[in-house]
């Protein structure tokens, strides 16, 4: 005799081992996870947007075709409201330093809850050395807050998508489109790249290359894109030549290379800021063993700003960050997820910043 099957919920698909989640439910469906919690999970005082009959069917004929079962201990979770935001860091050393690049974000995130009415807990586990490094389970008090806001170039993408298909609001503070389902904001580097790449074009550079870590991180294929797309709006050589990309610029950005880089006509250099500031140290470092005068001989410019400890350097020629106003954007954007509501902030856009570094290209290195 066969199995008696439950009313009103069709069986988990043949071979499956784990339990549906709601971004399966919200990817059948053709709905935003938002969506899916709203009608899954109603508000027990019946307030929240409206969601149509003919969206709400979706919805449960989906849940139901995959078998769907809401987590008794995330909804438990989901009810027990608290007016917590969490804050999340994976860089290895939480922001203490008021120069800290993250502290502005922090400074903005502060105002931002408190004007909106939560108060912050901070988790402070990548302290000890990020949070992977505490098992697959390392993430799992952020469940304390209501919702939780992260930050850092590089996150534990298993555990970062557990908590998004467990109906968990999340928000990245930076470009994080390769993890479907998590919610971000970011600031425009495409854009802001581009506009200094135009710079260097307008001071008549025609050989120009990109200095930049070798990881995938989102804010650097970002500022990758602008840069190539920079160049091919001047009518510059764009090609994989363009593009200077190392684990280790400090150590890879020799002297030797620089000059002969200038040699083959290179008169413009631009890096890329990273938590780490290596690609601009490498940068600066090899120019001046290279013995190459700044701006006469060579122009440089930073995609951000320096790092804190080199600020007696005079301010390169770049863009800035807007660091507090990304941060009141991840709160406001967390806050609607919380409230279920369905939201998403613009790209922010970063402010130009002109400087020193740059000038027109020395005539010895100019080539036809």
């Amino acid at each position: 005799m066969e199995p008696r099957k439950r009313p009103g919920r069709a069986p988990a698909p043949a071979g499956r081992t784990a339990r549906p989640r709601q971004a399966e439910v919200a990817r059948l469906a053709g709905v935003s996870q938002a969506t899916v919690s709203l009608v899954l999970s109603p508000k027990p005082d019946g307030k929240g947007r409206i969601i149509s009959e003919e969206t709400r069917r979706r919805v449960l004929e989906a849940a139901r075709s995959l078998g769907y079962v809401p987590d008794p201990a995330a909804r438990r979770l989901a009810a027990a409201r608290n007016n917590l935001l969490g804050v999340f860091s994976f860089t290895a050393t939480f922001p203490t330093d008021v120069q800290h690049s993250y502290y502005p974000f922090l400074v903005g995130v502060e105002r931002e809850a408190a004007a909106l009415g939560y108060d912050l807990v901070l988790f402070t586990g990548s302290s000890t050395g990020g949070a992977g490094a505490a098992g697959p389970d390392a993430l799992s008090r952020v469940r304390l807050a209501d919702g939780c806001l992260f930050i850092g170039r590089h996150t534990p993408r298993t555990e970062l998508k557990r908590l998004v298909e467990d109906g968990f609001p999340v928000v990245h503070l930076g470009r994080r489109e390769e993890l479907e389902g998590v919610a971000w904001v970011g600031a425009d580097y495409v854009e802001a790249t581009r506009d200094v790449v135009g710079h260097l074009a307008g001071l008549g550079h025609r050989r120009i290359v990109l200095v930049r870590e070798d990881d995938d991180a989102p804010a650097s294929a970002d500022r990758q894109r602008g840069f190539l797309e920079g160049l091919e709006a001047a009518g510059l050589p764009s090609g994989p030549a363009t593009v200077f990309r190392s684990a280790d610029p400090q150590r890879d950005l020799t002297p030797e290379r620089l000059r002969a880089w200038a040699d083959e006509g290179v008169t413009a250099f631009v890096a890329e800021e990273t938590d780490t500031g290596a690609a601009w140290r490498g940068l600066l470092s090899a120019v001046r063993e290279a013995g190459l005068d700044c701006p006469a001989e060579v122009s440089l410019a930073l995609l951000g700003s320096p790092p804190a400890d080199l600020a007696s350097e005079p301010v390169p020629t770049g863009f800035d960050i807007p660091r507090p106003q990304l941060g009141a954007a991840a709160v406001r954007l967390l806050a609607a997820l919380v409230a279920g509501e369905e939201a998403r902030e613009p790209l922010v856009g970063c402010v130009f910043r002109p400087g020193p570094t740059t000038g027109p290209p020395h005539a010895r290195t100019e080539r036809p």
